[in-house]
């Protein structure tokens, strides 16, 4: 697949990476010549100096050929402009990154895709949306929901009280003999090994577990892992970013009770007006002393937004020691990830991985209409829609010759999430979620062709 990617700053070059990772013909297109030559050293890619909304450029990045044009440059004006352009010269999909969430609000009554643009991607609007899940599953420590929560994929780490450390899964599938959930991936505690579950796995204490879930399921995972579901409503955000404004004006709508510290005096009298159901408390949110000044210790959750990550990492320990239950933190840094659960820090989330999940979906072969790279580990989960032609059509899943490095996770039939276990029988129509490691998913992709 020829993909064209304007734009050589964090995001752009997180994609020309993990797109690189996949064979795929990657042009990374900027003006800065410090980006690209990193990029260039470091990635298996071509690089162009140079202004994308250049037709000279594209040009000279065969846009025309290209399969698709992804913009991700710090300027939604731009974005666009190279989208509409390209669209013009012949490519045959356009991403645009926007920040300017109204776009994806009235996408269908503007008409986007008449103005040449397939996609609009905002990184904020993601995070906030992840934020929102999170705090709705407060026991666990990451979360993505398919078909507006038919399936809900959730991570948590095993404590040693959870009733099934020690048991196989086969052992802790029988107590509860009507099955609303399947395990997907481990991660055990201390490596960066990635584990595809079977009947015979052992669950252990400090496993990181990742979990397929219906609507019904989710009640009972918490009984499995010992821990119960606790009503999330105070909640103290640091930083009046992008991110916190939605995460804040989202969590106002659903009756959240919210505080959101700003250190711009501007910015935090900005928001005071944009934000009535909010208190906008203007101060250095890494001042302990303003923090128990300002409540702390009666917060659900603390989320740490600004654009520092070493601040929000810092804050978020800090509020820790508060006892507060659930701390989300911003980072920028990806290796920051592999931190996570050593550091004390319930979710780390990162507008990078977020926004290439989002696209990623674009590039895979098959019917995906859904992907999500799971955090910490070296696996995806992907949904397909099954085709009349589909090698796993009219076949029951202990039929198919399915990878072992990989696992369905779950179907959506109709609207309605279900647990597939070995006699389930596949329809066209079904929407099949599977969690795969990356050497399997090539092949799992074909049975969905």
């Amino acid at each position: 697949m020829k993909i064209i990617i304007a734009g050589a700053g964090e995001v752009g070059y997180h994609l020309a990476k993990l797109l690189s990772y996949e064979s795929q013909d990657i042009t990374l297109i900027d003006c800065n010549k410090e980006n690209l030559d990193y990029a260039d050293t470091h990635l298996d890619i071509r690089v162009i100096k140079g202004d994308a909304t250049s037709i000279r450029i594209l040009k000279e990045a065969r846009v025309s050929s290209a399969d698709l044009v992804i913009t991700v440059t710090s300027s939604e004006t731009t974005n666009i402009t190279i989208c509409v352009l390209a669209k013009q010269l012949g490519c045959k999909r356009t991403i645009a990154r926007i920040s300017n969430t109204e776009f994806i609000s009235y996408q269908e009554e503007l008409q986007f895709s008449d103005l040449g643009i397939d996609e609009l991607i905002s990184p904020e609007k993601l995070a906030a949306a992840e934020i929102k899940l999170l705090l709705d599953q407060s026991a666990f420590n990451d979360s993505y929901e398919f078909e507006e929560g038919a399936l809900t994929m959730v991570g948590t780490i095993l404590q040693r009280t959870a009733p099934f450390v020690g048991k196989s899964v086969k052992e802790a599938a029988r107590i509860f003999p009507e099955l609303h959930f399947v395990p997907i991936a481990i991660q055990r505690f201390g490596t960066q090994y990635t584990l595809i579950p079977r009947g015979d796995t052992l669950f252990k204490e400090g496993d990181q577990v990742y979990f397929i879930t219906s609507k019904e399921g989710v009640e009972e995972l918490y009984k499995l892992i010992g821990k119960q579901r606790e009503d999330i409503k105070n909640v103290m955000i640091l930083g009046g970013s992008n991110i916190g404004y939605k995460t804040a004006r989202d969590l106002c709508k659903n009756r959240f009770k919210v505080k959101l510290i700003e250190k711009d005096k501007n910015k935090a009298f900005e928001l005071a007006d944009e934000l009535p159901n909010a208190m906008i408390i203007q101060g250095d949110g890494r001042n302990v002393e303003l923090l128990e000044e300002e409540g702390i210790y009666d917060m659900d959750a603390f989320i740490a937004v600004t654009g520092n990550s070493e601040t929000n990492i810092m804050s978020c320990l800090v509020a820790k020691t508060k006892n507060i239950r659930k701390t989300i933190a911003l980072v920028e840094n990806m290796d920051y990830f592999q931190l996570s659960q050593s550091i004390g820090i319930d979710t780390l989330i990162n507008k990078k991985l977020l926004a290439a999940n989002n696209i990623f979906r674009h590039i895979r072969k098959g019917d995906v209409v859904d992907m999500t790279r799971v955090n910490n580990l070296n696996a995806e989960l992907l949904e397909f829609v099954v085709k009349p032609t589909s090698r796993v059509c009219d076949k029951k899943i202990k039929d198919l010759d399915f990878p072992r490095s990989a696992i369905i996770g779950g179907v959506i039939r109709e609207g309605e999430g279900l647990i597939a276990l070995g006699d389930f029988h596949i329809k066209s129509g079904d929407r099949i979620v599977v969690c795969s490691l990356p050497q399997s998913i090539n092949k799992v992709e074909r049975m969905f062709l």
